[in-house]
């Protein structure tokens, strides 16, 4: 049993390195936890539903996993080699698309859970 518990905390351990490293290391990672401070905040103060903070959770989730997954395929495909080669760019891009396609879905979730009541705060 503690053999378990032993290898549980390292892939822990060595995940939070992953997330941290991507946090201090990747421009985009920074952005992505500011916009989702931004967003949390932003629905505290407008005071959302349950269920509308789950979609802004799992849109926030969504975006800063595709970033790490993204992060891993860039560092992955360049430590394979230097070269400039149409299946490594083919990989680089289709992961940074991954990331594009997460972030416009949660764009989409942000206006559709913050956009009203947003509306009504400020005009009405």
């Amino acid at each position: 049993m503690s053999g378990w518990r032993s290898r549980e905390v390292r892939a822990f351990r060595s995940a939070w390195e992953g997330l941290t490293g991507a946090l201090r290391h990747e421009r985009h990672m920074r952005f992505h936890a500011a916009a989702a401070v931004a967003v949390v905040l932003l629905a505290l103060w407008l005071d959302v539903s349950r269920q509308d903070w789950l979609w802004l959770l799992l849109a926030i989730g969504g975006v800063c996993s595709a970033e790490l997954v993204n992060t891993a395929v860039e560092r992955t495909v360049d430590r394979i080699s230097t070269d400039v080669h149409p299946l490594a760019k083919t990989a680089k891009d289709s992961a940074a698309g991954a990331v594009l396609v997460m972030a416009m879905f949660a764009v989409a979730v942000g206006l559709i859970v913050l956009g009203p009541p947003l509306w009504r705060a400020l005009f009405q």
